[in-house]
């Protein structure tokens, strides 16, 4: 039975959080596949972006069929692969094959959290008479779940049995909650046969095209190359220094970027306005400086910088999610909103890839090399970003 709209996007919010958890319960895991299954940086990293190969093709069809089916019974779906993303990578943790195949499921499963949740949240917000809220909500619930699945996962993994199991199978518990709460949530968009597009639905509107590609695009893919960098390429800089702590490790610094993440999002209304239309500019800048400490850290090893890094790349983080999605939103008329939000996401998930591109580039270049050109690489792209919002003359977040 549906519930008032006013309470209704809380029913949504469970499911967006334990997508979430099943797309970053695996981080914590990564120095233990590394260390204790003898899978190489590069492999590791990769596993890191197989599920940007999931979650884009999931981006092209959520919001297509969640517009022609309903919001409600997708996000089910996305719910149940969530499930079986997980049992595949309780099953497969000395398999590079099967792990990849699991985070292949479970990037699909987080594409409709995050395209159907995010539109549904949206809606729900709008018919509650609160429009603006729904990016923040939609982003906050996400990071919740990124960044406590994360802990969750990495505190079993370091101190409780059977470390490469028993983190999925509590998150597969938790999916099991989130799909009986959902539905209650109350349907904001009825089955619609005159939807018969249910395929490519990565879709900027015309009239929205110059303002996304001169202004979202150029830190899109920043969003996530920040944790990623943060929680991937950090820790395995210090992993000598912390022998027996590598897990754990990981697990803090996963929890301080996406913790801090959270927080950012949380408060960034008051933050857009101490920004005045800024707030993108800063989390790219952020990012920038997030990878210069990181090379800093690849010289000296130290495992405090690799700390301070962290904190650093969560408000970048923060700041750059929370511009693009309610930069892109703005942008989108309502039959548009959930393949402009999908085209949004898709390409901030590329950042996910970066690691594994690093790794394999070591074989060519120092580490510290390849952080230095990403810095500059991603100031450069806040330059554009910049020059974009003064020739398009709009407001920004």
């Amino acid at each position: 039975m549906d519930v008032r709209p006013t309470r209704s996007w809380l029913l949504v919010a469970p499911a967006l959080v334990v997508l979430g958890w099943g797309g970053n319960h695996f981080l914590p895991l990564m120095q233990y596949y590394r260390l204790v299954q003898g899978f190489s940086q590069v492999q590791v990293d990769f596993l890191l972006g197989a599920y940007v190969f999931g979650i884009v093709p999931g981006f092209a069809l959520s919001g297509a069929w969640s517009d022609r089916y309903g919001r409600r019974p997708v996000l089910l779906a996305g719910l149940l692969l969530g499930i079986v993303g997980s049992f595949v990578l309780a099953c497969s943790s000395s398999s590079f094959a099967g792990l990849c195949v699991g985070r292949f499921i479970c990037g699909l499963s987080v594409a409709a959290g995050m395209v159907v949740g995010t539109s549904w949240i949206k809606e729900l917000s709008i018919a509650e008479g609160r429009s603006t809220a729904g990016a923040r909500r939609a982003a906050g619930m996400l990071t919740i779940g990124f960044g406590g699945g994360a802990g969750v996962g990495g505190a079993l993994a370091q101190w409780a049995p059977w470390p490469a199991v028993l983190p999925y199978l509590v998150q597969i518990a938790a999916c099991v909650v989130a799909f009986l709460i959902v539905l209650r949530a109350s349907e904001t968009r009825p089955f619609d046969p005159g939807v018969t597009r249910l395929f490519g639905n990565l879709r900027v509107p015309r009239s929205a095209r110059s303002r996304f590609f001169r202004v979202v695009l150029p830190l899109a893919p920043w969003v996530f190359a920040a944790p990623a960098l943060s929680f991937a390429v950090g820790p395995s800089l210090v992993s000598d220094r912390i022998p027996g702590f590598t897990v754990g490790f990981a697990t803090v610094v996963t929890v301080i970027t996406l913790g801090v993440g959270w927080v950012t999002q949380f408060f960034s209304g008051h933050l857009a306005t101490l920004l005045r239309g800024r707030m993108g500019l800063v989390g790219g800048s952020l990012i920038a400086t997030g990878a210069l400490l990181l090379l800093i850290a690849a010289f000296s090893q130290q495992v405090w910088i690799v700390l301070v890094a962290a904190p650093v790349f969560g408000a970048g983080y923060g700041l750059a999610m929370v511009f693009g999605l309610s930069a892109t939103q703005a942008l989108a008329n309502p039959e548009d909103l959930a393949g402009i939000t999908a085209a949004y996401y898709s390409l901030t998930y590329l950042g996910f890839l970066l690691p594994a591109g690093l790794a394999a580039l070591t074989a060519f270049a120092p580490m510290w090399v390849l952080l230095g050109a990403t810095a500059s690489v991603c100031a450069l792209c806040t330059a554009v970003a910049a020059r974009g919002i003064r020739r398009t003359g709009a407001a920004t977040p």
